[in-house]
């Protein structure tokens, strides 16, 4: 289960990018691991389940208060038990400065580069409120290599240049009762990327907690389909 996180020989990459003081890893159980990245602007944490040479990778990322957990109960924790189970792989980025954009996009982008150097190949990056607009931009800064993008609540300040994700497909889920950012947000990143789907939920808070099981059970069809396109 061990992690290749050395990277003194190969390319400079988002992985150098960090300016990494040092790298840890450690197993949490036979599925999981944390790595930890240490630089003089914070600590990354990279929470990654499944076998780390899996070529099909979900890549998660949170709110701009950080976390992993994701919207609904835990929907990040379930969906990455879920691709481990099934010989894939999850990454749930802890950032190093929540809030800030470019760090996150970077953060995000060094834990696909890791993925990458251990085998992954094809991604699929999950994103809630401001993770949307890491997602989003990650995914117009490695079109080739992501099969689709589900942002969860998100916002729409960021998604600026959401073009740039070429066709990659793009689900975008909202409660209609999101007091935070309203589902008007998603329908501007939806015309901002010139495509993808809405889907709103009545009576779903900003966590879409109210609608946890039915955003796990689209979430998880949508996942398996896109790397089952890729695949063929």
């Amino acid at each position: 289960m061990a992690a290749v996180i050395d990277t003194a020989d190969s390319p400079r990459g988002p992985l150098e990018m960090l300016g990494a003081l040092a790298k840890v890893h450690g197993d949490i159980d036979g599925d999981s691991r944390v790595v930890e990245v240490y630089t003089m602007e914070g600590l990354l944490r990279i929470w990654w389940w499944g076998q780390p040479g899996a070529a099909d990778v979900v890549v998660m990322a949170g709110g701009a208060m950080g976390g992993i957990l994701g919207p609904g109960r835990a929907l990040f924790i379930e969906l990455a038990k879920s691709m481990a189970a099934s010989g894939g792989a999850a990454m749930a980025i802890d950032y190093r400065r929540p809030g800030d954009i470019g760090a996150c996009l970077l953060d995000l982008c060094a834990a696909t580069d890791l993925a990458v150097r251990n085998g992954g190949r094809r991604f699929c990056l999950l994103g809630h409120s401001f993770g949307g607009a890491v997602a989003i931009q990650a995914a117009g800064t490695f079109p080739a290599h992501t099969v689709g993008v589900i942002t969860y609540a998100t916002q729409s300040a960021g998604c600026e240049e959401a073009a740039r994700m070429g066709d990659v497909p793009l689900l975008l889920l909202h409660g209609e009762n999101d007091s935070i950012l309203g589902p008007e947000n998603s329908r501007m990143v939806q015309s901002l990327a010139g495509h993808g789907e809405v889907l709103t939920f009545p009576g779903a808070d900003h966590l879409l907690t109210e609608a946890a099981d039915e955003i796990a059970g689209i979430s998880r069809s949508w996942i398996d389909a896109r790397f089952a396109d890729e695949g063929d």
